[in-house]
């Protein structure tokens, strides 16, 4: 069957690239010239909507990113590159009546937790469909991996947050009060195949070499572990007890969202990559200044910035809370290996 592909933002993401798409690209392939030939990274992936863009434009990809809701949303995005037929389990995912699982006990205020991150009724279809998943789909690791994100971009319409999954809203918000459907997460057919992680990026670098880096790690002290705990919680569906008011799992400090390290973990990344072509994504707001970002990857090679004016994240326009809109200047550092 004929697959779409779309590369936009599968959800409502702090830190996406969706609206900047042009300006990297555009910048990568001047750069770099014909990139069809070429190995190309993105070791903090989130969403993937830069590996997403490039998947046909490059001969292989290697995406990373240490969030468990991350690695679901890129194992299928990128992952998964041949066609398989999925209408017909999306109608009985979509078919089964809801449970009282865990997102419905932790999560949904009918379990008298406390908790409203969704309303009742879509809590229960979300543990029904996650357990039928696991239970029949385990051992087809693609298909798994697409009903899984196929999930988790669902969810995320009806979640009740307004923006983000650090605190749930006290009343229903008109998208939260509607029903659950299980839509796919359609992703494009290649010939090659990639590889998809989830570890540490200094880690990982490494393991890894080829041609082109793409980075774009925590701009600030933001913990993507807090603000997407609950997709983590829904990927993993493991046995864990939720904490505080919130119901946060557990969760791991990134060094690139505390300022004394930073400057430290950035610096070994550059110095340990494998790769001719280095393209960081930063703005104006992060830890690092420009002069800081500068001064580190001048020492590796030919260093150059492109600035572009951007208007930063803002909060769903639904959720009842006024947010101005922030104007950013975003940063594409650009280092040619020597």
């Amino acid at each position: 069957m004929q697959y779409s592909i779309a590369h936009r933002a599968s959800l409502n993401y702090i830190g996406s690239k969706y609206r900047l798409l042009e300006f990297i690209s555009q910048a990568i392939v001047e750069t770099v010239g014909d990139t069809t030939a070429l190995t190309l990274a993105e070791l903090f992936a989130g969403t993937g909507i830069v590996a997403r863009y490039f998947k046909g434009k490059v001969h292989r990809l290697m995406v990373n990113d240490v969030e468990g809701y991350s690695y679901v949303l890129n194992r299928n995005y990128i992952g998964n590159h041949t066609p398989f037929e999925y209408q017909t389990l999306l109608n009985e995912l979509n078919e089964l009546v809801g449970v009282e699982g865990r997102i419905y006990q932790y999560y949904c205020l009918g379990s008298g937790q406390g908790r409203q991150y969704f309303s009742d009724e879509n809590g229960k279809k979300i543990d029904a469909m996650r357990q039928k998943i696991e239970q029949d789909f385990r051992n087809d690791q693609d298909l798994y991996y697409f009903l899984l994100a196929s999930l988790l971009e669902s969810a995320d319409r009806v979640a009740n947050v307004a923006s983000v999954y650090g605190a749930f809203l006290k009343n229903l918000k008109k998208s939260a009060q509607k029903p659950l459907i299980l839509k796919p997460a359609p992703f494009e057919i290649t010939k090659n195949s990639h590889e998809i992680y989830q570890q540490n990026a200094n880690e990982l670098i490494r393991q890894i070499s080829g041609d082109i880096l793409y980075l774009d790690p925590p701009y600030n002290n933001r913990q993507y572990g807090v603000n997407y705990h609950l997709l983590n919680t829904i990927a993993s569906y493991d046995d864990f007890i939720p904490k505080g008011k919130t119901g946060l799992r557990e969760y791991g400090r990134s060094s690139y969202c505390q300022k004394n390290k930073v400057a430290v973990v950035f610096e070994d990344l550059i110095a340990q990559a494998k790769f001719k072509y280095i393209f960081l994504s930063y703005n104006n707001e992060g830890l690092m200044s420009v002069a800081e970002v500068e001064a580190i990857m001048s020492k590796y090679g030919r260093y150059s910035l492109r600035k572009r004016d951007y208007q930063r994240f803002k909060a769903d326009k639904d959720s009842n809370r006024q947010h101005k809109a922030r104007q950013t200047e975003e940063y594409l550092h650009i280092l040619v290996k020597t």
